[in-house]
């Protein structure tokens, strides 16, 4: 997908859209570089040396020491942090309207690390030059390397200041970033052998079961994946989402609009206006929970009220973004293996 295809989206777009989007406004930061000079280990634990990651660019960063002040996207850090990987500066929504955790962060600490920035196209230049980065670290929706949320107006700023790494979230499965996201934790001090890391890996796996057996129980159970704004309702696609692509690689039975029907959201989603938020039946509807949507109680549209599965409430929240550790992944994928098991035929 081309940045020039890419770029005319609004931002409303990309921040509303169940899936990820506007990757002309992003970045492709530079890959290799040497870390500061200084006697600090890994913020994780102590691991210390020289250190090597090749990210899903296929770039390698080389430092002379283990990374010990990482700035990172607001979901990779959750994730790191779920395998005792601390940052020290996170970009992206960290921090709601009234002060709590943005779902998007997770069990982090959110006091204890430097907001860069909590929104699209903000990120602090300064502050983060102040942290003396030795690495940044963020996830990519496109196969052309750019960084999510790292803004294209400071990008270049960005990039001479701390080597970069990306972790692909684009048209793979949910397991491949997971496994990448476990490398790279496991490249930064993080203990992968300890039990929170393996049960978490294991409980993944027997969700994972779970949804391909309730999927080949029911199905006929029809879902279907969106996302909600003032102006239109967005149906995803599971070409391109990690997590779609996944379920429906177990057997999980998805809307999926027309290929035309998504060119205009860049292969991602269709946009429907509220008056025909009913165009695709569906028994069971998975909602993007991202703090950028309108949440379903919110929704006060009578076309959504009216829909099946709305009035059998059974809607259930959708991570647009999850957060890569297996501990963040098992309730996604438990939530929507229950929500098959018990669904009723409405559509």
């Amino acid at each position: 997908m081309s940045n020039a295809r890419t770029a005319r989206f609004s931002r409303r777009g990309i921040l509303a859209a169940g899936g990820a989007l506007g990757l002309g406004a992003l970045v492709t930061a530079c890959g290799s570089g040497d870390s500061k000079d200084g006697d600090s280990n890994a913020a994780s634990g102590g691991k210390s040396g020289p250190w090597s990651f090749k990210d899903d660019r296929g770039k390698s960063v080389q430092l002379k020491k283990t990374p010990a002040n990482i700035v990172a996207f607001t979901g990779v850090a959750a994730a790191l942090y779920d395998y005792g990987v601390s940052v020290k500066g996170v970009f992206g929504p960290t921090k709601t309207k009234d002060g709590k955790p943005d779902v998007q962060a997770g069990d982090m600490d959110i006091s204890k690390v430097t907001i860069l920035g909590n929104a699209w196209d903000q990120f602090s230049v300064e502050k983060y030059a102040a942290l003396a980065p030795d690495v940044l670290i963020s996830t990519m929706f496109d196969d052309a390397g750019t960084l999510w949320y790292v803004p294209e107006a400071s990008k270049d700023k960005i990039a001479k200041l701390a080597p970069s790494v990306g972790i692909s979230v684009y048209d793979r499965q949910l397991t491949e970033p997971l496994q990448r996201m476990w490398e790279l934790a496991e490249s930064l001090g993080g203990d992968m052998k300890s039990a929170k890391a393996t049960d978490a890996k294991k409980r993944f796996e027997e969700a994972s079961e779970r949804l391909r057996k309730a999927a080949k129980a029911h199905p006929d159970i029809k879902v279907l994946v969106g996302s909600a704004s003032q102006e239109l309702f967005y149906v995803s696609g599971t070409n391109l989402s990690v997590d779609l692509e996944y379920f429906k690689s177990l057997g999980v039975n998805f809307v999926e609009p027309p290929e035309k029907a998504k060119a205009q959201g860049g292969g991602w989603f269709e946009s429907l206006s509220w008056e025909n938020v009913d165009k695709y039946a569906a028994d069971v509807i998975m909602m993007d929970d991202r703090s950028s949507a309108i949440q379903p109680a919110d929704i006060s549209e009578a076309t959504w009220k009216k829909l099946p599965a709305v009035k059998a409430k059974q809607v259930i929240s959708r991570s647009a973004e999850p957060i890569l550790s297996y501990d963040k992944c098992v309730p996604l994928v438990e939530n929507l293996a229950k929500a098959i098991e018990s669904a009723k035929k409405v559509s």
